[in-house]
């Protein structure tokens, strides 16, 4: 007996057809690697913990990937998932409050640009677009519309210096926060 918990019916019943095509057989002799391996191919989970349940069951607790931005490879459209993996879009309509990157980071580099954001204080939410680099070096398109332009050092500090300042001005005639220099701010309109 298999018991799958935590991704919704749908993506819970994949999995166990999945696990049950391994033909695990006596729970007492199951091979880990072979479930493991299976279970951690899954770009929809981040996390999970399996429990032996004697004489005749399993249990998978599985911890659903969270998704953060969206991307183009080649010619197919994915969503970046919290565990550094990519998944294909099925619906692109239902993902639209994600950001889109343009450009070809790293899927690790975009985490580590993601968990500097969240450290400072810009709200990701308010993020539409990013552009990503040669240079490693990031841009932002807020939903307003506003271009931050990011420096490739120092980011958390020029994220911050910038949110003070978009929060004392709140002319709406700026389309371009140039903070490529340090502790200056550039403005276009």
């Amino acid at each position: 007996n298999i018991n799958v918990l935590g991704l919704g019916h749908n993506d819970n019943q994949v999995l166990l057809h999945s696990i049950i095509d391994l033909n695990l057989g006596n729970i007492f002799f199951l091979n880990k690697k072979n479930i493991n391996k299976m279970i951690s191919s899954n770009t929809l989970i981040h996390d999970y913990e399996i429990f032996k349940r004697y004489p005749y069951s399993l249990d998978i607790n599985v911890k659903r990937t969270k998704f953060l931005a969206k991307i183009k490879d080649n010619k197919f459209f994915f969503l970046i998932g919290s565990n550094g993996k990519l998944s294909a879009i099925e619906n692109e309509n239902k993902n639209n409050y994600l950001p889109f990157i343009f450009g070809k980071p790293e899927i690790d580099q975009f985490l580590k640009f993601k968990t500097i954001i969240d450290n400072s204080k810009f709200k990701y939410k308010d993020i539409e677009n990013l552009f990503f680099f040669s240079s490693n070096r990031w841009d932002i398109q807020l939903k307003n519309e506003l271009l931050v332009r990011l420096p490739s050092k120092n980011i958390k500090k020029t994220l911050d210096l910038v949110s003070d300042f978009l929060i004392e001005n709140t002319n709406n005639s700026i389309k371009i926060v140039d903070a490529r220099i340090q502790n200056q701010i550039i403005l276009n309109d």
